[in-house]
């Protein structure tokens, strides 16, 4: 489609092409006058897409937010009127969530400290794991805790929510694990035995691949990944392989489970058998982190900000399924480590056993990365106090969200993309605005160091707990 315009007031019109992340190009060379910004651009692509509903877009050029019609980029941005400019266009999320700027609740309850939490897929539950050996579930309603489930006999390390909302598993530092039933609290069976070592990772199979969920994987320190059942309630495949720790697993919305280990290695298995089918090799130093660009829609499969709940595991299966693809369209689903070795790396392992990108820039080691829900964005936090933003597609660095005064340990997104949280050794959360590139709310009120943090995949509230032993709950 050919745009065409007269040579007017506006001068000489700008020669563009619209393509999406992937490159794809939209409707050929146009030619547009150099009055057009982001809302006609916008008309433009919802035209040629031929959306029912008008979606909103944001553009960008050479990784930069266009704002302001495009004569005003060409002359700010010195660009010749002889080339093509390239625009990149990508939907936004067509829900907004409010940043969160205070603390509804403080929740005492724990004995020691809190070291993980996590909402249930649908956000109307809250689980926590702690030093004093339990798990506990919270009331969001009330804002007081509803169960507290004691069996574990070391401390609580991690905690996993399946994505169909029905079961909770908890590894322990002893290395055993335990699922509950988040209805009653109670325990679902005895704890699952096997690891020697502590847990380090718990990752469940995607709803999509099978419903009801009754597949979970779990890292372990004894350099081991295992894959259990809990309707058989057992282990069903030990991946070994490793050297030493795993230190971090995904279970990936293609099939396969990513673990990522002290060997300085990252493997791929597939889970029917547990065969190894790649070694994703390149980090100097352990890896501490992995994450998935697909990870949002894994971990709340069928659940969406509208609050919709489902009656059969088919239903939910299928919804699932619908929400992945559209999530991932064309492109094979992407990977990110995170290292001690101060580096991070951009991986397609579906495609190449080689990374895509090396991603450099931190000044310590690296202790959580993770991708934004629409995968558009890759955030890191480290050692070095920094929180980065990064491109989801090619790697490149975006930004640097400076404010905290010690370590970043853990980040948390908003459900639109549109907000980033960091929770840091300073005793502090911060919510970082991606759009400006700023520090966009300061939350103070943790006696101590902050080690977990989520943000709810509704989006309405933000949960924290560390060393202090209370679990706050945060609100717009």
């Amino acid at each position: 489609m050919e745009v065409e315009t007269e040579q007017g007031e506006t001068g000489k019109s700008v020669m563009c092409v619209l393509t999406d992340l992937e490159g794809t190009t939209l409707g050929g060379t146009m030619y547009l006058p150099q009055n057009v910004g982001p809302i006609q651009l916008q008309q433009i692509v919802n035209t040629l897409l031929k959306n029912e509903e008008k979606l909103p877009y944001a553009f960008y050029i050479s990784n930069q937010e266009l704002l302001v019609p495009l004569g005003n980029y060409l002359e700010k941005n010195k660009v010749s009127m002889e080339k093509t400019l390239s625009i990149v266009y990508q939907p936004q999320a067509v829900f907004r969530i409010r940043p969160v700027n205070r603390c509804s609740a403080t929740i005492a309850g724990h004995t020691e400290a809190v070291l993980s939490v996590a909402f249930s897929p649908d956000g109307r539950q809250l689980a926590s794991g702690s030093g004093d050996t339990t798990v506990r579930l919270w009331d969001l309603n009330t804002q007081t805790p509803m169960f507290t489930c004691t069996g574990h006999k070391n401390w609580v390390l991690c905690i996993a929510w399946s994505p169909d909302g029905k079961h909770l598993v908890s590894g322990s530092k002893s290395g055993e694990l335990q699922c509950w039933d988040p209805q009653t609290g109670k325990p679902a069976g005895n704890p699952l035995t096997g690891h020697k070592k502590w847990i380090t990772g718990i990752s469940w199979e995607p709803v999509h691949l099978n419903a009801p969920c009754r597949r979970f994987v779990s890292a372990s320190k004894d350099g081991d990944a295992r894959i259990w059942d809990i309707s058989l309630k057992k282990c069903v495949i030990c991946l070994s392989g490793h050297t030493l720790a795993v230190t971090c697993v995904k279970w990936g919305g293609d099939g396969v489970i990513y673990t990522g280990s002290q060997d300085c290695t990252i493997k791929v298995w597939e889970t029917s058998q547990g065969k190894l089918i790649r070694e994703l090799k390149g980090h100097g130093h352990w890896v501490n982190s992995l994450a998935l660009s697909t990870e949002y829609v894994l971990r709340t499969g069928a659940f969406d900000h509208t609050g919709k709940q489902y009656s059969s595991p088919e239903e939910m299966k299928k919804v699932a399924l619908e929400r992945y693809n559209k999530m991932k369209g064309n492109a094979p689903e992407r990977l990110v480590s995170g290292s001690d070795d101060f580096t991070m790396f951009l991986w397609e392992p579906a495609v190449s056993k080689h990374h895509k990108v090396r991603m450099t820039g931190h000044q310590q080691l690296v202790n959580h990365v993770y991708f934004s829900p629409d995968g558009q964005w890759v955030a890191s936090a480290s050692f070095d106090k920094s929180v980065k933003l990064w491109n989801g597609t090619t790697g490149e660095f975006v930004a640097a969200f400076r404010g905290h005064v010690g370590p970043v340990y853990q980040i948390s997104w908003s459900a639109d993309s549109r907000l980033l949280l960091s929770g840091s050794k300073d005793s502090t959360l911060k919510v970082w605005d991606i759009r400006t590139k700023k520090l966009k709310q300061d939350l103070p009120g943790h006696a101590d160091e902050v080690f977990a943090v989520d943000w709810s995949p509704d989006g309405e509230k933000v949960a924290s707990g560390g060393k202090d032993r209370v679990l706050k709950l945060w609100m717009g």
